[in-house]
């Protein structure tokens, strides 16, 4: 993870880091040094040199998160100095008027405002993780040095104490080692050196007050405040800016007609997302991990190949004359196959460390981020700390998990040739007859679930002779239990829909032609949402309904009731959801509640026996089922009302909550089968869908 707190300028962990537009970070101290001054008039312009450049521009490119026509920033600035981590940075330029800042990882730039660097907002999150960081190292360095004093790294016999540390080489020098392998001059010269002791007895007392070994307490931070009203903490969050604001921001118009919402549901929101997206990238880490074991018990394998080149040397050494001529060929083709097998499976292994080591670190560095219990710090960097997880699976690309070569040398040497065909010897491969198909290969990359629906994918090599003719993909039951078939076809991508929510699914797939069926592939595991992320159905819905805000908005264009469903059906575990009241008149008879998918569309949710819902108005409210009204409770709804719906299909009841507290008893109970969220209203009344929100600890029978 310490890669993830380094700054990309001096190299160093981050010290009062900053949040640029295009998402990533830079210390405070370092932004001055790379913001550069440009004349009236002028934007900073591309600039690459004709022979060397110390920037892969096509990998820095491909790394980008903006593009030059959306990103709004310019282009970049020439670079004419390189920080001690290797990075360019843009020195200052005197008597200019206009200053302009490029980030030192995309190259975007941006011009300052009035307001100077104080224009970007300060990175609490980052700063609090670096900090906890910093305290767990100092830690481990107080106890590492308790048992022994720190000694020099370079001595090369009797090494002495250590007089210094470098920050950036964290190597430990005498101070002769300093003088002559660490001079503070030239490119060295912006390198800290810091006293060894001072770290430990840093450590010490951080470690000291946490007790027993455990982590330091996290330090209180005061909420964070708005950049343009420095009075006013964080409220709301604008999603059309993606950015935290004030009240007075709201008042003051500049975001008076951007989509608004309430930050901590923001946070919860984003938060969940980049959880989910976490699991996706565990899930490619370990299988990096076991397809690295697999890479090198393969290396191990052909390394072992000297059994074959004595078997040939045998088989060459028996063919008298005319076969010796041949033999110094056919060994320079299996040297020659062995060293391209050893070189392939050696890049794969380097490739896929790297891509592994750089996956870890992210991975450690967003569990850090979901610690914290900051909102607006978190929802400055959520959405391109979700974004960047998400395109960090499209690494494992297809194949990407899959050996390139084999371990086996598919060479058959035939010896029954008659004397005068040995001139013409060569390897051949012996082709077998028809068998059954192998196990198919599920391309985790493909592979994903989505609220309680799951997609497969897989993929078989199969000889022109020997054709597939079909595959059958299994499924348990969600609990361990029998396997069944799910589908049989000659597709090879298959989405399973209905199944259990906050359910672990096995999955396995076989192939068969005309000789029979072959092995099963390896069971792959698939897990579903905890809780449902749905919205309404456009694809159900009457045709007086409108649906708007992606479709979790719903209004209507009749002064009769009409019912929509919504997308998500349940049959199995305890699920809530609420629906905001954003218009209403105080006339109407909005209901909410559930229904079976063929409930009727034109007349009040429940009037028939396919719905169970509760219907209100500004004073009181009834339950209702099969047109039959029970528990009249007083209370009602206004706009700004929310409505809650609880079902819980483990007691098998329905309940209703109104601004989170529960409305009249259990509404229903003995309910079993399918049911889908539903709601009906007509042209007085707009809701707004809210879901995966979590289960209501506190209800009355």
């Amino acid at each position: 993870m310490e890669e993830e707190l380094k700054c990309p300028v001096c190299g160093s962990l981050f010290k009062d880091p900053i949040l640029l537009p295009c998402s990533h970070n830079v210390c405070l101290a370092c932004a001055r040094n790379i913001t550069v001054q440009t004349p009236d008039g002028e934007t900073p312009v591309q600039s690459r040199a004709s022979g060397s450049s110390d920037y892969d521009y096509l990998d820095m490119d491909k790394m980008s998160l903006y593009s030059e026509t959306d990103s709004g920033y310019g282009s970049y600035t020439p670079c004419q100095l390189k920080s001690p981590n290797g990075v360019r940075v843009f020195p200052p330029a005197n008597h200019h008027r206009h200053c302009s800042l490029t980030c030192p990882l995309c190259h975007r730039s941006v011009s300052l405002d009035e307001r100077g660097l104080r224009g970007f907002p300060r990175n609490r999150l980052l700063e609090a993780i670096v900090t906890r960081y910093q305290q767990n190292r100092a830690a481990s360095a107080a106890a590492a040095s308790s048992s022994s004093s720190v000694k020099c790294q370079l001595c090369d016999r009797n090494p002495v104490d250590a007089a210094v540390m470098c920050e950036q080489c964290d190597v430990f020098y005498c101070n002769a080692c300093q003088q002559r392998c660490h001079p503070s001059r030239g490119p060295l010269a912006k390198h800290r050196l810091v006293p060894p002791r001072n770290q430990a007895a840093g450590g010490g007392a951080a470690s000291g007050g946490g007790g027993g070994g455990q982590q330091p307490p996290a330090t209180a931070r005061k909420p964070a405040t708005c950049l343009d009203h420095e009075a006013e903490n964080f409220s709301m969050y604008c999603y059309s800016c993606k950015a935290p604001v004030c009240m007075k921001c709201l008042e003051e118009g500049k975001h008076n007609k951007h989509d608004v919402k309430p930050l901590a549901v923001m946070w919860k929101q984003h938060k969940c997302a980049l959880s989910q997206a976490l699991n996706g990238v565990s899930d490619k880490a370990k299988d990096a991990k076991e397809f690295l074991v697999q890479l090198k018990n393969m290396l191990q394998q052909i390394q072992n190949g000297v059994e074959f080149e004595a078997c040939l040397v045998a088989q060459c050494d028996s063919l008298i004359e005319a076969l010796t001529r041949q033999k110094a060929k056919l060994l320079t083709k299996v040297t020659k196959e062995k060293e391209y097998k050893l070189k392939v499976v050696r890049d794969q292994i380097t490739h896929c460390t790297m891509k592994l080591r750089q996956t870890t670190g992210m991975m450690e560095y967003c569990l850090e981020v979901l610690k914290e219990n900051d909102p607006s710090g978190f929802l400055q960097i959520s959405d391109a700390l979700i974004k960047r997880v998400i395109s960090s699976q499209d690494q494992w690309v297809k194949g990407a998990l899959e050996p390139k070569v084999g371990p086996e040398f598919d060479l058959t040497l035939n010896t029954d040739s008659l004397l005068q065909t040995i001139l013409m010897l060569d390897f051949c491969q012996v082709e077998s007859g028809p068998t059954v198909p192998a196990a198919p290969l599920l391309q985790l990359e493909k592979c994903c679930t989505r609220n309680n629906s799951a997609t497969l994918a897989w993929r078989v090599i199969a000889p022109p002779s020997n054709p597939i003719e079909g595959y059958i993909l299994e499924l348990d039951d969600g609990n361990g239990g029998q396997y069944r078939e799910v589908y049989v076809g000659k597709e090879t991508v298959c989405t399973v829909d209905g199944l259990h929510f906050n359910s672990s699914y096995n999955a396995r797939v076989k192939a068969y032609n005309g000789i029979g069926v072959g092995p099963y592939s390896k069971t792959v595991v698939l897990k579903t949402s905890d809780v449902a992320w749905f919205t309404f159905d456009p694809s159900t819905a009457h045709r007086d309904i409108v649906l708007t805000n992606e479709n979790q908005t719903v209004s209507c264009n009749s002064y009769d009731d009409r019912v929509v469903l919504g997308t998500a059906a349940f049959s199995k575990g305890t699920h809530y959801w609420e629906v905001a009241i954003d218009r209403y008149d105080n006339h109407p008879d909005p209901a909410f509640g559930v229904a079976r998918i063929n409930t009727m569309k034109d007349m009040m949710l429940g009037k028939d026996d396919k719905a169970w819902a509760m219907y209100v108005d500004n004073n009181r409210s009834w339950f209702m089922h099969n047109n039959s009204h029970t528990n009249r409770a007083e209370g009602g709804i206004t706009k700004g009302s929310t409505v809650g719906v609880l079902l819980d299909l483990t007691k098998h009841t329905l309940t209703f909550f109104i601004n989170k507290e529960q409305h009249g008893p259990t509404a229903f109970e003995s309910l079993d089968g399918v049911f889908v969220p539903a709601v009906s209203l007509n042209r007085n009344v707009q809701v707004t869908l809210l879901t995966g929100l979590e289960v209501p600890k506190n209800t009355k029978q």
